[in-house]
């Protein structure tokens, strides 16, 4: 019997460590607590404080993606409350769940007005994504933030602060969560590495800072995706994996528009594209940063700056990459035409 128990046991245990291990990465080292968190230290010190004379603020965290503001507003409701008592005392409403007037009037108006009994202390309302409430369901909600600041906190988060209205943003204490630093990025993807096993070489550590610029989620996503893929975190294999041209693959497009004629430079820029599958947005990206550093007469560089603007507007509004391509490569023949003539 109690070998059979064991392997009973073993069984029900064995769905724990399974779930956790098929867990993105991204949800599997999401900060628990509030000292995990590895950015805004000067927020999270004024959070820490307000929690720790229980005096919290209606809050409002505004900021690109990938932050840190959902994972603060949970590790401060862990801290808050126990387990058991979580679901009575916290309500997370995102954009996914319908959030539009009348479910302000209805099941948040309830969960707000009321009371905990046996209990002291407030609520907590997360509304994530508040940016995609509509201006009547946050009208609705100014009225009830203000009526129920006795015995309920309010938790706003966003990524466009201009979304909200100015008459929610007065009612909140407001924090910016800027883009992460990559002296903050790095030490948290070191552990990551080292707690998946991740071969990843020194330029692929570089890469994925870089293409994540200041989103943690994303530096995970890619990092997780790319030693699946490959096997290997390299600079090669990050900026394959994420579809973006190669330093190396730039600089030769670059060769060409500048040193072959018009036809050469078209077809091979063609051929590159379609070998590697590249978009003419990220090649423009890539060659605007290169413009800035090559050491272009400045009349020449305010003439291809302003042509590289033209041709982005352009395709944002959806025309036809190859003759947005000819567009560029004419740009840059007229620039080196012009940097001959001055020469």
């Amino acid at each position: 019997l109690p070998a059979m128990e064991t392997s009973a046991l073993k069984q029900q245990e064995l769905p724990a460590a399974a779930k956790i291990r098929n867990l993105p990465w991204v949800e599997k080292y999401r900060p628990q607590t509030l000292n995990d968190l590895i950015s805004h230290q000067d927020i999270l010190s004024t959070i820490q404080k307000f929690i720790s004379e229980d005096r919290l603020p209606h809050l409002l965290l505004y900021g690109p993606p990938g932050t840190g503001k959902t994972s603060t507003i949970l590790a401060c409701a862990k801290q808050l409350y126990k387990d058991k008592e979580f679901g009575s005392m916290v309500l997370e409403l995102n954009a996914s769940d319908d959030r539009g007037i009348d479910i302000v009037r209805g099941p948040i108006l309830s969960f707000a007005s009321t009371r905990t009994i046996f209990k002291k202390g407030f609520k907590l309302v997360i509304l994530d994504e508040a940016d995609a409430m509509t201006q009547d369901a946050q009208n609705a909600l100014r009225r009830v933030i203000e009526k129920f600041t006795e015995n309920t906190r309010f938790c706003l988060i966003c990524n466009y602060l201009s979304k909200i209205i100015p008459a929610l943003q007065s009612r909140c204490t407001r924090f910016r969560f800027g883009p992460l630093t990559p002296e903050l990025m790095v030490p948290r993807l070191e552990h990551v590495v080292e707690e998946e096993k991740v071969d990843i070489s020194e330029d692929g550590m570089k890469a994925l800072v870089t293409l994540s610029s200041g989103d943690m989620r994303r530096a995970l996503n890619i990092l997780q995706s790319t030693n699946m893929a490959f096997g290997k975190v390299t600079e090669e294999t990050v900026y394959t994996c994420t579809g973006h041209p190669l330093k190396s693959d730039i600089a030769n497009i670059l060769d060409w528009m500048l040193n072959q004629d018009f036809t050469t430079a078209y077809r091979n820029i063609t051929e590159l594209k379609t070998l590697k599958g590249l978009a003419l947005h990220d090649i423009l990206t890539e060659i605007h940063l290169f413009v800035h550093r090559v050491d272009f007469p400045s009349s020449v560089r305010i003439h291809l700056l302003t042509k590289m603007a033209d041709i982005e507007y352009r395709l944002s509004v959806g025309t036809n990459e190859k003759i947005q391509l000819s567009s560029l490569i004419a740009a840059f023949q007229v620039t080196r035409d012009l940097i001959v003539a001055e020469a």
